[in-house]
């Protein structure tokens, strides 16, 4: 017989489920936010935490815990919306779990079990942040961050990053490849593998990294090609968003979600970071890249897209977002999905119309204080023209 706790904890996460979502408040005429997380650590199911024996979970104690879930991959497979979770739990360990909804913006509960990635790489330690390619070839890819401990090194936190590859045709069945290697970058964190092949190549966008932490001469985002998806070796990186001081992306980037294609370029949604006195503040920036070049930036709209506000500021990792997941739909509605402060999944809908309107028309970043001030201003008595032309007719 089930403890009757059982049904209380069962009971208040099909409600979770079952809540629907509301667009808030906030407004920026670029995309939607909405009120509720989509996927928190409440939303696991109740199995996948606690002994349901008796027997041996007299007390129905949790034994195995979930501390946050986050940094999502995300595809539409079929009319269906699916996010491939990084799951973290109470023991620091993260893996990977599928959320299924209909909607893209509630209803995503998770699938009978977690992915369990066959284990090829024995050193490996952690596993978290996979992105989803649909490629041309035909496979769905899943490139994700492969930690392990590094072990030149006697500090207990001192670690190696590289990039783990995996494909599969049905999110269930995956088959593990070769890591990554970047014969000019001792580390790799970020990577994304582009949908299309260029010039007959594999294309990655990377981050090459010095350290586990710290870019160090790592320039930005970069750019390479492979022949070989399965024994994947990049010998050139190009980089193409770079970091600039002063900025969004002062202290480091790194690509976000696969690039979209649309009729201007590819657009990508991507992470930026700078140092405060309070730590590292992670935002959502955009740009865009030739269609046939995309290594080259075509546009980069100033600033950030996406910053944390409120509840999101708030959580393991504070004052960030970040985003690994974007569905882009054949209607033209697009679907950004962000973590906040390392703890929690939400939403944030727009248009494609919209977002190359927001890629392609917002003033570029002229990086010194008197430019913006200049820049505003001209936006301000563009403004103040206009209101006096249409007050004329009233």
């Amino acid at each position: 017989m089930l403890h009757k706790q059982f049904y209380v904890e069962q009971n208040k996460l099909e409600k979770l489920i079952a809540k629907k979502n509301q667009k808030s408040e906030f407004y920026n005429g670029i995309f939607d936010r909405y009120k509720d997380p989509i996927l928190t650590r409440d939303h696991i199911p109740v199995e996948w935490k606690y002994d349901l024996n008796p027997e041996t979970n007299p007390y129905f104690m949790e034994r195995l815990g979930v501390n946050a879930v986050m940094n999502s991959g995300a595809i539409e497979l079929n009319g269906k919306f699916y996010l491939v979770a990084r799951v973290e739990g109470n023991d620091r360990k993260s893996f990977f779990a599928v959320a299924e909804s209909d909607t893209g913006i509630d209803g995503f509960h998770f699938w009978d079990e977690p992915i369990l990635l066959p284990d090829t790489c024995k050193e490996e330690t952690n596993v978290y942040d996979m992105r989803l390619t649909k490629h041309e070839d035909g496979y769905i890819y899943g490139v994700f961050c492969s930690e392990s401990k590094d072990t030149k090194e006697e500090d207990l936190s001192a670690a190696v990053a590289a990039a783990g590859i995996v494909r599969t045709k049905d999110l269930k069945k995956w088959e593990r490849l070769d890591n990554l290697i970047t014969l000019r970058s001792p580390q790799q964190r970020n990577v994304v593998l582009h949908p299309e092949f260029v010039n007959g190549k594999y294309a990655f966008y990377t981050r090459p990294m010095d350290g586990f932490i710290n870019t160090g001469s790592g320039g930005g985002i970069g750019f390479g090609l492979c022949d070989d998806i399965e024994h994947a070796v990049i010998e050139e990186e190009v980089i193409t968003s770079m970091r600039k001081y002063h900025t969004i992306t002062e202290a480091k980037n790194g690509a976000g979600a696969v690039p979209i294609k649309t009729k201007r370029g590819w657009i990508h949604i991507a992470h930026g970071v700078r140092n405060t006195a309070a730590g590292l503040r992670y935002v959502i920036y955009a740009f865009a890249t030739d269609i046939k070049n995309p290594q080259q930036v075509i546009a980069k709209p100033s600033g950030l897209l996406i910053g944390p506000l409120g509840e999101e500021r708030v959580g393991d990792v504070s004052n960030v977002v970040f985003t690994n997941g974007v569905i882009a739909k054949e209607n033209g509605d697009v679907f950004i999905y962000y973590a906040s402060s390392d703890t929690r999944m939400h939403v944030a809908t727009t248009t494609m119309d919209k977002l190359i309107d927001y890629v392609f028309h917002t003033p570029q970043d002229p990086l010194r204080s008197v430019e913006c001030v200049a820049q505003r201003i001209e936006l301000i008595r563009k403004n103040q023209e206009y209101l006096k032309e249409i007050s004329s007719f009233v």
